[in-house]
């Protein structure tokens, strides 16, 4: 049976998006390090769900791997968007000393290739698997290791990007939503606010997304009526320009 041997030199980071409706939010796992004899504590961060390649997989299957190792989580959306490759990535005092506190030499360069993943919250359920999993806001500050502010940041234009041309949105909502879900949504990933009356007409457009004979349950304002997303649909009816542009 061959031996699964880490590569020191390269990585894969991947940035996972969910929406609760509210807030678009990026998955982080917690980096703790105490001294062993004082119990001081020497790094409490966050990074990103990473880790290095095996010798014997792809970059694909090493982004497969790496979430489901940390959080269980298979068969979910992925997308490549950038390597990042800076010498001096992984140079931070703290992030030396994390790196000699696993057993990593410092000094060896690290490639990573990042990418973005897009999961239902309502969906899916995420299993901690030896590290805390936090959901964190998109943009709100918090300390995170390497360089992964800045890996997090270019997803978010890659996403950007790619929503204008492609619907993958819906890959963030639940099967059922409200058209006020969609724009916030969509607010939250572009960064500004949609007129209401413009943005419904965008939609009204768009034959793949299919209004239901229901309505939402048990909320405490006036329930809204539940749209779906139809891929079939979709699929007969793109045009060759998907554009979202409101």
């Amino acid at each position: 049976m061959q031996q699964h041997i880490l590569s020191p030199n390269f990585s894969v980071d991947c940035v996972v998006f969910g929406f609760d409706f509210e807030k678009l939010k990026v998955l982080l796992v917690e980096r703790k390090l105490a001294d062993d004899q004082t119990g001081q504590v020497l790094i409490d961060d966050f990074t990103l769900a990473g880790n290095h390649v095996y010798n014997d997989e792809n970059l694909d299957q090493a982004a497969g791997r790496i979430l489901y190792d940390l959080t269980g989580l298979e068969n979910i959306y992925l997308e490549q968007f950038h390597t990042f490759g800076n010498p001096e990535r992984l140079s931070k005092n703290k992030d030396i000393v994390w790196l000699n506190s696993i057993g990593l030499n410092p000094d060896n360069r690290v490639v990573t290739t990042a990418y973005y993943s897009l999961i239902r919250l309502n969906d899916m359920k995420i299993q901690e698997r030896g590290r805390k999993l936090i959901w964190h806001p998109v943009g709100e500050p918090i300390d995170l290791a390497f360089d992964h502010e800045n890996i997090i940041s270019l997803a978010l234009e890659a996403l950007r990007t790619k929503i204008r041309t492609n619907p993958i949105g819906f890959e963030l909502l639940p099967t059922k939503f409200t058209l006020t879900q969609l724009q916030k949504l969509y607010e939250e990933i572009m960064g500004i606010a949609y007129d209401k009356r413009n943005f419904r007409k965008k939609i009204s457009r768009m034959d793949y997304l299919v209004p239901l004979n229901e309505k939402q349950k048990g909320v405490a304002h006036k329930p809204a009526q539940l749209f779906m997303f139809s891929k079939d649909v979709y699929e007969k009816t793109k045009k060759d320009f998907f554009d979202f542009t409101v």
